[in-house]
């Protein structure tokens, strides 16, 4: 029996925002999160240690004939991270990848334009970057994520997750400077059993989130709708 559930990702977020509050004002930190359902987290982060909020988005190179089976990632940036030995094993050729980095590119442009609208990416290089998710089952994607940033060189990598399986966490506490999250425990069973609330976040929320974000920097009203 679970002893403690996040009422929702919004909760979730303000709960990391106190594990993290020694950042609160520190000019170098910068809040990345996947979307959809890491932005709801991110946007209560980057709000309490007054940070700007951007997403960072990962897609999975399948392998020809294995969509299923990751080949690699390519993630916001044009960063491509190979899986070298499924490639090996497989005999993949340049051509087939290429062909499947070009279609999931196309589907990281579409949410780049869906998401940030005009605004460019946000540098990291030097920076203390939070990445951060609804959570995390088997690393896979913040794995990727995380691979990508650092050919970014930030100066410091956070991950900041409201739950993480045990043995997971343990994993990616080597791949990043420090590891936040809020639970890890030995039995994930799926993250949205976390939460009273984890409903599908969509494509308007997340532009809604990063734009009422954005004015809250300029000194604009913070129109995201309350689930306090």
């Amino acid at each position: 029996m679970m002893s403690f559930r996040f009422a929702d990702r919004r909760a979730a977020g303000r709960h990391l925002a106190r594990l993290l509050a020694e950042l609160a004002g520190d000019p170098s930190v910068i809040v990345l999160a996947l979307p959809r359902g890491g932005v709801p987290v991110g946007w209560e982060i980057a709000t309490a240690l007054a940070a700007p909020l951007d997403v960072i988005i990962v897609r999975k190179l399948g392998a020809p004939g294995q969509p299923e089976l990751a080949a690699g990632a390519l993630a916001s940036g044009g960063i491509r991270v190979l899986n070298r030995d499924v490639i090996r094993s497989l005999r993949i050729p340049e051509a087939a990848l290429d062909a499947v980095a070009e279609r999931e590119q196309r589907e990281i442009d579409r949410q780049e334009r869906a998401f940030r609208g005009a605004r460019p990416q946000q540098d990291v290089t030097g920076r203390t970057v939070i990445l951060v998710d609804d959570g995390v089952a088997t690393g896979s994607t913040v794995r990727a994520a995380v691979r990508a940033l650092r050919t970014r060189q930030p100066a410091r990598l956070i991950l900041a997750v409201p739950v993480v399986a045990h043995d997971v966490a343990e994993h990616l506490r080597a791949d990043v400077d420090l590891l936040v999250c809020g639970l890890e425990p030995d039995i994930l069973d799926g993250v949205s059993l976390w939460y009273d609330d984890f409903d599908q976040t969509t494509d308007q929320e997340v532009r809604a989130f990063l734009d009422a974000q954005a004015g809250t920097r300029a000194g604009e009203h913070d129109d995201v709708g309350e689930t306090r």
